[in-house]
């Protein structure tokens, strides 16, 4: 068990559990650091002992971290698995519908607020064994993620379309995150949008407008014939998080929007609805996802991954969609790709 997974367990024990909130945040905060350390890093801090010197690493996290590293089932997930003994089937269940996963429809490279190269995301997601991945940088409007204007969109196709003679079997799927304009319009031509294997629409701006107006917005963007997955519904920040150029972006609560109504129209118009596994998204709520799950709506369990090691952070996905009953066959990235680009095409 790697650390990074050592320190989701735990926190995936926490929660089930009910332990204290801030208790679990440490566990996933921690494991978020882990998995953004370059190569090497996480020996070095090990070895020269300052691994806690890393923001968001402390004492219990950073011993868990160094006996997970030592292949050592850590201590503190030991006595919890002991206590919560009857919670670890529910953790076995995660992991069966993880292993149902034959891709990731949302992640991000260094052409717009990633921090790697599209290879490099591409290559990490063989490693993990995924069969496809769809490449998902930002659109124009949201130039603080350095998003792509249509002609760096259309010059990326041709990377894409190059790497995927390199890497077949594996496939690389073209697509964009999509800024749901004020006006519910997606920020993207619709010619390119058209060219496009998937579109995820999020809402990046105005989050706290009033429900009725970010209901108005959400529903068109959903009824949107290019729009195949409904991005971070709520847009919510649970934890702190590190931005571009040293920015660090504080907690933040949920957007207001009728989500019955939301969902209600991705059941209609066949939009999946994300279950974003950012450690500070976990996106949309238990409650809200469970809502999604009894209006009948399809899913799409995605990292939102900015980095090479996030891609592995759909377990956390994979938890909330156990607890609250998603069907896998529900989940559009459980399909092999030619079954999920039929669904997009139509």
């Amino acid at each position: 068990m790697t650390p990074a997974a050592a320190l989701r367990r735990i926190a995936f024990l926490l929660e089930r559990a009910r332990e204290p909130t801030h208790r679990v945040a440490a566990f996933r905060t921690a494991a978020a650091v882990v998995d953004a350390l370059p190569e090497g890093e996480l020996e070095r801090r090990i070895a020269t002992r300052t691994l806690t010197d890393l923001r968001g690493i402390g004492p219990k996290t950073g011993t868990a971290i160094v006996q997970a590293h030592a292949g050592e089932v850590p201590e503190y997930l030991a006595r919890l698995e002991d206590a919560y003994a009857e919670l670890v089937p529910l953790a076995d269940d995660v992991a069966g519908f993880r292993a149902a996963l034959r891709g990731d429809l949302h992640t991000h490279s260094d052409w717009s607020d990633g921090g790697s190269p599209i290879r490099e995301m591409a290559e990490a997601a063989i490693a993990l064994g995924h069969e496809y991945m769809a490449l998902t940088d930002h659109s124009p409007r949201l130039t603080v993620a350095n998003g792509l204007t249509a002609e760096r969109l259309e010059r990326q196709l041709d990377v894409v379309a190059a790497l995927n003679e390199e890497l077949a079997p594996f496939r690389l799927l073209t697509g964009i995150e999509c800024d749901i304009n004020t006006d519910g319009s997606l920020d993207q031509t619709d010619e390119l949008l058209g060219r496009l294997d998937v579109v995820v629409a999020s809402v990046h701006s105005d989050l706290r407008a009033e429900s009725a107006a970010m209901t108005e917005r959400m529903l068109a963007a959903v009824e949107n014939p290019h729009t195949d997955v409904l991005g971070h519904c709520t847009g919510r920040l649970l934890i702190p998080r590190e931005q571009r150029e040293g920015r660090r972006q504080r907690p933040r609560p949920e957007s207001a929007f009728d989500a019955e109504a939301v969902f209600s129209a991705c059941v209609e118009h066949g939009t999946a609805v994300e279950i974003n596994s950012r450690p500070e998204r976990l996106d949309p709520p238990l409650r809200l996802l469970s809502l999604a799950v009894e209006l009948g709506c399809s899913f799409a369990v995605d990292t939102d991954a900015h980095a090479p090691g996030q891609l592995d952070w759909q377990s956390n996905g994979c938890e909330r969609a156990v607890e609250t009953g998603v069907d896998p066959d529900r989940v559009v990235n459980t399909w092999t790709a030619d079954e999920l680009l039929e669904w997009t095409a139509s």
